[in-house]
């Protein structure tokens, strides 16, 4: 990847709904090669897909929690039952594993503080395993980043 792909690739972060040639016109390419370069990102898979940014609270989900999970035992097993569930849990947008005190850090979005409840008693406390819950709610956003791509 060399820096004409780093331009495309931050383009493409700013506005993935850019035409080839409005692309093409903001990394001074001509058109053909611009598309070349965007499908090879996209083949190699540094380029992973394209998708809508929504804005939650107006989508209804205000509410965003940040759980700390432990889990009891790190064997195999535990841990792969663990993310399986995960993997199958809508309000849960990331799952990240973790050093430090605890194992996992689980962004989720709700609707409301009952609905959050609901969550943890109906989905989180049917996973086995965990050894204990934490939860930070964010009452607003100071940064939040969509665009990571340097450019050399």
């Amino acid at each position: 990847m060399d820096l004409k792909d780093q331009q495309i690739i931050r383009e493409l972060q700013l506005n993935g709904r850019l035409t080839n040639n409005e692309l093409a016109e903001r990394v001074n390419l001509s058109p053909s090669p611009c598309l070349r370069r965007v499908r090879n990102l996209e083949r190699s898979g540094i380029i992973a897909g394209y998708a809508a940014l929504i804005d939650q609270s107006a989508y209804g989900l205000p509410i965003t929690v940040f759980i700390r999970i432990k889990l009891e035992h790190h064997n195999k097993q535990a841990v792969q039952t663990f993310e399986k569930h995960v993997g199958e849990i809508d309000e849960i947008l990331d799952c990240y594993l973790m050093t430090g005190d605890s194992d996992y850090l689980l962004r989720v979005i709700v609707d409301s503080l009952e609905a959050y409840e609901a969550f943890i008693r109906d989905k989180i406390h049917q996973i086995p395993s965990i050894a204990s819950i934490g939860t930070s709610f964010a009452y607003g956003i100071v940064k939040q980043n969509r665009v990571f791509a340097r450019v050399i």
